[in-house]
């Protein structure tokens, strides 16, 4: 049984490597193209900006959140894969004078992240270069990759599928199908899905490799500190979510001043906007269920809802 387990895994990877080899992208090659950002379309749709209920917002308001949102997603994604890298790189050393096919498979990973970090440094520029001046985003990425390495592997590697997994979701259930969007911003997210797709499959891989390791006692503290991570990203959020909107309101070019009830109304749409972005939607995700399903105790996963639930509420 475990040497079959073994070869399908050893499968798993050369199935990783096959399709990275076939789908590799350059980012002016394939993506960028010498364009810019089209202000006149919206970056991330509507079905995860999630401001439809705000009907004091117009149609322009509303693309101006969804632009600002999408250039906070791209920020968010060169944040999290500024720990990704490291830690991939990290559980390779177990591989290194092992399993030459899983090592392979996670070098391609991390040379795919540290592009996918370059690309969303450009994707910032050309948004700075189109949209108006003021934005700030607050996380400082080598503060926050130092806070999350910190954590056991375990955790980490968790947190790593989730955001992988949720990635995919989001860019078939609403960024695919829209044809609304600036081109270039779905483009970005159309080649990075591409490589994500593997990476999800190597997340779990490695994810379940370290679970295999653990003692009961470790396993717990380990989903201490995955329950400790996912505070501090709705730590982040909550700074961004009220430093967008913030930025909304000065830049939105309205001649008259919005109600009180109606700021507040927009700082709690933008913060369960993030919310769902980053944290509920890949909790909620099939895939991700499962595999940490297949991991821990049902008190351990009554600890992680309890501990969600003023998140997901």
């Amino acid at each position: 049984m475990e040497a079959m387990q073994q070869t399908q895994a050893r499968d798993r990877y050369a199935k990783c490597i096959e399709v990275s080899k076939r789908i590799r992208w350059e980012i002016d090659r394939d993506v960028i193209r010498g364009r810019k950002f089209d202000v006149s379309k919206k970056f991330l749709p509507d079905g995860r900006c999630r401001m439809g209920k705000l009907d004091f917002l117009g149609a322009g308001e509303k693309r101006l959140v969804s632009q600002i949102q999408g250039r906070t997603y791209a920020n968010m994604f060169g944040l999290v894969e500024r720990f990704i890298g490291p830690k991939i790189v990290e559980v390779s050393r177990e591989h290194w004078l092992g399993d030459q096919t899983a090592f392979e498979a996670l070098v391609r990973f991390t040379d795919e992240e540290l592009k996918h970090q370059e690309m969303f440094r450009r994707i910032e520029r050309l948004t700075a270069e189109a949209m108006p001046a003021g934005y700030t985003f607050l996380p400082q990425p080598n503060d926050v990759a130092n806070a999350v390495l910190g954590k056991c592997t375990w955790a980490v590697l968790a947190l790593i599928c989730h955001i992988e997994l949720f990635v995919l979701a989001h860019y078939r259930q609403s960024i695919e199908p829209d044809a609304d969007l600036s081109e270039l911003w779905k483009d970005v997210f159309t080649f990075h899905a591409k490589e994500e797709s593997q990476h999800a499959i190597l997340d779990e891989l490695e994810w379940q490799r370290e679970d295999a390791k653990l003692t009961p006692a470790q396993r717990d503290q380990a989903v201490s500190d995955l329950i400790d991570l996912v505070g501090a990203v709705d730590g982040i959020l909550q700074l961004q979510a009220a430093a967008d909107t913030d930025y909304f309101l000065r830049v939105c070019g309205r001649t008259w001043t919005f109600q009180k009830a109606q700021v507040i109304g927009l700082r709690d749409a933008m913060l369960a906007a993030y919310r769902w972005q980053y944290i509920t939607s890949g909790v909620q995700d099939e895939r991700f269920g499962k595999i940490l399903g297949g991991m821990i105790t049902e008190a351990q996963m009554q600890r992680i809802g309890a501990a969600l639930a003023p998140i997901v509420s």
